[in-house]
């Protein structure tokens, strides 16, 4: 017992002395130390009345003694789960936990719109961020800022879409939404939020999607209707002033001849693509031989060549190249290629289809190159061709019967047979199209 008594007692003297210590330590103390020595200094010197440094001194001595109340903890401004009235043990990390864990870039804020907690997809999606700055640091957009304060106020959750044009054009969405994190507190009864999450979400390919297919419709209504128009004025002609016109009905019979195949053609370019973009996510798994499909292509388009004084050479080679595919849109693919070079590269006299293979990261590669010598493709268009409707020139396309879709159908085909297309073009040297397939075991 007395042990225990000594102990304590000398527990208590431990902790007194250390108390005593960390005040000796504290700048306070010296700030009281100086003003007693400046009371001193004044009794002294006959500068203050007796009464008066009793009373100053009296006053720094109880101010040094009296033990001040330990501080009141950070209100929620610096903590997600503070301003709770009865906030659970960890709370502010299960707090920290479900906004990390959240799929979308996602903010806490303070109901003064202060950062307290962020999760990692923000960083990438909108940029870096520090906690404790207020979000305009962060979000310079108006329309945000004003629906988190508005939330914060009255309590509701908000929508707000908007357009960053720098440093490119993204479109976002972002969703303001008040928390009470008091378990017991009723938000029926106006009470205001303990805190607001901020998460975005990018519209950025739900936009592109939207304008490609309004594109679409505004393009292939365009395709339609100037052979529609051509057809309709040469009926009326034929009707009316041509009516007895044999030479003239000959030769008007035969553009409304070669509209009305410019029209089928763009139908069946539309249906193909349609339907290839209905299976671009199965991949076809039945195996074919791409020298066997190319040299078929290659001789079905020799006449063709013929025709435009092109000479069509085939290097193949001779080792067999198994690919997983559908046969009749790989044929589809190098026919459009093909045809592509002998209508566009005719100037050059030749075309050269070449077929090999490459090693790759998971074995043989296919490569097949359809190569032109004519006057090329500039820089600036390249990253454009293979979208719908898309011409380099727009006049020479439509003298070939060109529908504006055959490479997009060539670039549907090769994702949906999980290959590579690359496009190589010098002005004034000709243009290489280049498909790599991965070839079976």
């Amino acid at each position: 017992m007395s042990q225990d008594m000594e102990s304590s007692a000398g527990g208590a003297a431990g902790g007194a002395r250390s108390r005593a210590g960390a005040r000796l330590r504290a700048p306070a103390f010296w700030i009281w130390l100086g003003l007693v020595a400046l009371v001193a200094v004044g009794l002294a010197m006959d500068l203050l009345h007796p009464t008066l440094a009793f009373m100053m001194g009296l006053l720094l001595v109880l101010a040094l003694v009296v033990p001040r109340p330990a501080s009141a903890p950070p209100p929620f401004r610096a903590s997600p789960v503070a301003a709770a009235a009865a906030p659970q043990p960890g709370s502010d990390a299960k707090v920290e936990a479900v906004v990390s864990a959240l799929p979308e870039p996602a903010l806490l804020l303070t109901t003064e719109g202060e950062i307290v907690t962020a999760n990692a997809r923000v960083g990438l999606a909108i940029g870096p961020v520090r906690v404790g700055d207020p979000l305009s640091f962060l979000v310079r957009v108006p329309e945000v800022l004003d629906a988190v304060r508005a939330a914060a106020t009255d309590g509701l959750p908000r929508r707000v879409e908007f357009a960053e044009r720098v440093p490119l054009d993204r479109w976002l969405e972002a969703h303001v939404v008040p928390l009470h994190l008091d378990a017991g507190g009723d938000r029926r009864s106006g009470a205001s939020p303990d805190a607001v999450l901020l998460t975005f979400r990018d519209l950025t390919q739900q936009r592109r999607v939207e304008q490609m297919r309004a594109d679409f419709v505004a393009n292939a209504s365009h395709e339609l209707r100037t052979p529609l128009a051509s057809l309709s004025g040469f009926i009326e002609t034929l009707q009316g002033p041509a009516r007895n016109d044999a030479a003239a009905r000959e030769r008007f019979l035969a553009i409304m001849a070669a509209q009305a195949r410019r029209m089928s053609r763009l139908i069946d370019d539309l249906l193909s693509l349609s339907r290839i973009e209905l299976n671009a996510h199965v991949q076809p798994e039945t195996p074919v031989e791409l020298g066997a499909i190319v040299t078929h292509v290659c001789d079905t388009l020799s006449p063709l060549a013929a025709d435009r004084g092109v000479a069509l050479e085939l290097v193949a080679d001779p080792e067999r190249l198994a690919v997983r595919g559908d046969r009749d849109e790989l044929i589809r693919l190098f026919e459009n290629l093909v045809e592509n070079a002998l209508k566009y590269g005719a100037a050059g006299q030749q075309v050269l289809v070449t077929v090999g293979h490459e090693a790759g990261p998971k074995g043989r590669v296919a490569v097949i190159t359809v190569r032109d010598f004519g006057p090329g493709i500039a820089p600036e268009h390249l990253p454009r061709l293979t979208e719908r409707f898309y011409r380099v020139d727009v006049a020479a396309s439509r003298e070939q019967g060109g529908t504006g879709l055959g490479l997009a159908i060539v670039k549907h085909i090769v994702a949906r047979h999980r290959g590579r297309l690359a496009v190589d073009s010098v002005l004034g040297e000709g243009a290489a199209f280049t498909v790599r397939l991965d070839v079976l075991p």
